[in-house]
């Protein structure tokens, strides 16, 4: 099977949609399937065993450029799968006449809006505005590349039943989780710390510094928790605001930015760690939750999306309300101040994501590309 891969972000870009897309096409060339990606980059991306096609950011007409490039490489394939991008593959789908799988990771509308400064409320609240000529035609021209697909998969129940409210078929929208990381070898924990210089009271956050994270209510909580130090993976556009934030809470020495760092880092990162940290406004099915636990690390988290779906409260991590940087603080502090929390959280942490292996999640991916193809 000949399968084109449409991510608008890939490695060494930080997110979700990349390094889902990169393991996927690491693992559809292993069972034999030929791959070739198309994405956006600001430089040319790595080298790999496969077809990594590319149009620069900086482009003009850079989205028209995308489409024409997904049509040209879906000439030769039987069928297409973005993870971003949709409008852009959907209509390169089209018009080299191959059918279209998506994975859908957000309402793009709405993260949009939330770059552009026009919205700062939750995704449920701006399901429910009406919005200007602009908002009407995004939002009409996202649900049209939706309904083109012959199957959309959602990691989260949350964000189907969003998707539903757009009008798609029910019969076409399923929910397949993100799946866990298969761990490599790993140094032991305090070997680890060492490396990474990690004394006393650890968190760890790995990421995109963008305003869906709102790390700076982590920031917050970080201040109002002595001892207390984090870590933190990813790069941008909120970066330059993060740091000024961290000088003027007096976190310097206890907030450290590590940059883009590769899958394997984030690993020892959140296996080095006491807990990992996610104080989004809104997630799907974050990559990032899912790594944490798989590696031993309970999760302090906000209640949003379908983080509930994967963090139990008081099982495998502990969760918050969304931007309430009291309340994470408070439970920065009893999970900090209760040691058989910790170990119980820990201990359950690695069992609680068993079953989404990449195997099983992968295989059910490769099927329903097969299914798809035959339409």
């Amino acid at each position: 099977m000949r399968v084109v891969l449409v991510t608008g972000i890939w490695p060494p870009d930080p997110g979700g949609p990349a390094s889902h897309t990169l393991a996927l096409a690491e693992f559809l060339q292993g069972r034999g399937h030929m791959i070739e990606v198309v994405t956006t980059a600001d430089s040319s991306p790595e080298p790999r065993d496969y077809p990594v096609h590319w149009v620069s950011r900086r482009s003009t007409l850079r989205h028209l450029r995308c489409a024409l490039l997904v049509r040209w490489s879906a000439t030769g394939a039987e069928v297409v799968y973005a993870t971003s991008m949709v409008r852009r593959a959907a209509l390169g789908a089209a018009l080299a006449r191959r059918p279209l799988m998506v994975k859908l990771v957000s309402d793009e509308v709405f993260e949009r809006m939330q770059r552009g400064g026009r919205f700062s409320g939750s995704l449920d609240a701006f399901q429910r505005l009406g919005g200007g000529p602009r908002v009407r035609f995004l939002r009409r021209t996202r649900s049209w590349a939706l309904r083109r697909a012959s199957r959309v998969l959602s990691p989260s129940a949350y964000l189907r039943g969003i998707a539903l409210g757009w009008g798609l078929d029910p019969e076409r929208v399923s929910v397949l989780p993100n799946p866990a990381p298969e761990i490599p070898p790993l140094p032991s924990r305090d070997e680890l710390r060492a490396k990474l210089s990690f004394e006393g009271a650890v968190l760890a956050f790995a990421g995109r510094l963008g305003p869906q994270k709102s790390l700076g209510v982590t920031l917050d909580a970080i201040a109002a928790v002595p001892k207390v130090t984090l870590a933190i993976a990813g790069d941008g556009p909120d970066r330059p605001a993060l740091e000024r934030r961290v000088r003027e809470l007096g976190l310097d020495g206890r907030a450290r930015f590590l940059g883009s760092v590769s899958r394997e880092s984030v690993l020892r990162l959140f296996r080095a760690a006491d807990a990992s940290v996610l104080s989004s406004s809104w997630e799907n099915f974050p990559h990032t939750v899912v790594e944490a636990l798989a590696v031993g690390t309970p999760v302090i988290a906000t209640a949003v999306g379908g983080v509930p779906e994967v963090v139990r409260d008081g099982e495998n991590g502990l969760l918050v309300p969304p931007d309430d940087p009291e309340a994470l603080a408070a439970a920065i502090r009893r999970f900090f101040g209760d040691g058989e929390l910790r170990r119980r959280l820990a201990e359950a942490a690695r069992g609680s994501v068993a079953a989404y292996t990449e195997e099983a999640v992968f295989g059910r991916i490769e099927e329903e590309l097969a299914r798809t193809a035959e339409q």
